[in-house]
């Protein structure tokens, strides 16, 4: 094919100077702020920042000894923690608003084909990251602190500490959030050719030991935690594997697909002769 004849590039002519790339990403970064801020004074207002600790406190508090309470050990702590989970709660509202903003930076410097795939991957992760921290929530906690107060002696009173609390759910949040990313992970790891589908398939039995090793690092020393993190871990391991070959399928470069039509034909022409 001659140089006339070749497809044009589908960024030519989209390049911008550095200066004007800096200043978008501060516009950018600006309306996040600005949205984050908006659901924090939102929050703030209703249902407040007392109310939405009680929230993320009820599964402990559900299992602790009639008549226990959480404590507060710092003086400035019945102020702070409440602040944090109310600005943290409203990162979360807003998270659809940062990653459009993250998008619409990145998006006119993609192909269409890498936007095929980083669309699905940025809303997948975010739906998955958001699926582990509500499954931790509303299925580990209950367990976990359930399990933890049958062995607790009844010569001990349990009253945890609220900023330790706070510690211990973030650190939860964040690793059952992570695992569930497991399946991003697979996809982007076969679609940069770095694995393919068949080491994948091949690669399941270290992984469920990985998962193990990973869930007894990560969690507290119980077994239902544990359990809860690994078995996910597996399953969602196989889904990435499936996953991985429809993004192979369907997010290929347009000259991806021209070399391997040739090369099939090629070898067709070569076997006719």
């Amino acid at each position: 094919m001659s140089d006339s004849q070749k497809p044009e590039d589908e960024l030519a002519g989209t390049e911008q100077p550095f200066v004007s790339h800096l200043i978008e990403l501060r516009d950018r970064l600006i309306r996040a702020f600005i949205a984050i801020g908006v659901c924090f004074g939102a929050l703030a207002l209703y249902p407040g920042p007392g109310p939405l600790y009680d929230l993320l406190a009820a599964p402990l508090v559900a299992n602790l000894p009639q008549g226990s309470t959480m404590i507060a050990t710092n003086v400035i702590s019945p102020f702070l923690v409440p602040l944090k989970i109310t600005l943290l709660a409203a990162f979360f509202l807003a998270l659809p608003v940062v990653l459009y903003q993250i998008w619409a930076f990145v998006a006119p410097g993609l192909y269409s084909h890498e936007k095929r795939l980083v669309l699905p991957l940025v809303v997948s992760s975010t739906l998955l990251f958001f699926l582990g921290v509500a499954f931790c929530y509303f299925f580990v906690f209950g367990k976990v602190f359930a399990f933890i107060q049958s062995f607790a002696p009844k010569s001990i009173t349990a009253a945890p500490d609220i900023e330790a609390y706070l510690s211990f759910v973030m650190s939860m949040f964040i690793a059952f959030g992570a695992a569930f990313e497991v399946p991003v992970v697979v996809v982007v790891l076969a679609r940069m050719g770095l694995v393919t589908v068949a080491k994948l398939r091949d690669f399941r039995g270290y992984f469920i030991v990985i998962a193990f090793v990973i869930a007894a690092i990560v969690t507290p020393p119980d077994v239902v935690s544990q359990l809860a993190l690994a078995i996910p871990m597996c399953l969602l391991y196989e889904v990435g594997i499936w996953a991985a070959g429809l993004f192979m399928r369907y997010s290929k470069a347009p000259d991806e697909d021209a070399s391997a039509s040739s090369s099939s034909g090629s070898s067709g022409s070569s076997g006719q002769a």
